[in-house]
């Protein structure tokens, strides 16, 4: 998940120059927003040991959806990586009960069949 919020906050900030050309440039509050969001991913990238961490990552999901506000191109993009993250949301859900079942190779003993 931390890999994911770097790639993101990359992103975002390489679109800075499309929000720049594109519509009405940058104002002070798209300029503010865009940044200010892309720092919000790279300090979240740090902070996912956090029990909370989770509800953070889907907050700036929320917020990467609300840059269709600034932008057309990265409100598209929040949709893009709203999927990825759903993804995430999937493996993480189905890790978590092949755990419980037992199912991984390394809860494996020898000579023991997998179902």
């Amino acid at each position: 998940m931390a890999g994911t919020l770097v790639l993101q906050a990359i992103v975002v900030l390489l679109a800075v120059p499309v929000v720049w050309r594109v519509g009405d440039g940058i104002t002070w509050f798209s300029g503010t927003y865009v940044i200010g969001l892309a720092v919000l991913m790279i300090l979240g990238a740090g902070l996912q040991g956090r029990p909370w961490a989770l509800k953070y990552d889907l907050t700036l999901q929320v917020m990467m959806i609300g840059t269709f506000i600034v932008s057309v191109a990265l409100g598209i993009l929040g949709l893009i990586f709203a999927a990825v993250w759903g993804y995430i949301l999937y493996l993480r859900k189905d890790l978590r009960q092949r755990i419980e079942a037992g199912l991984l190779p390394s809860q494996q003993t020898r000579g023991e069949q997998q179902p």
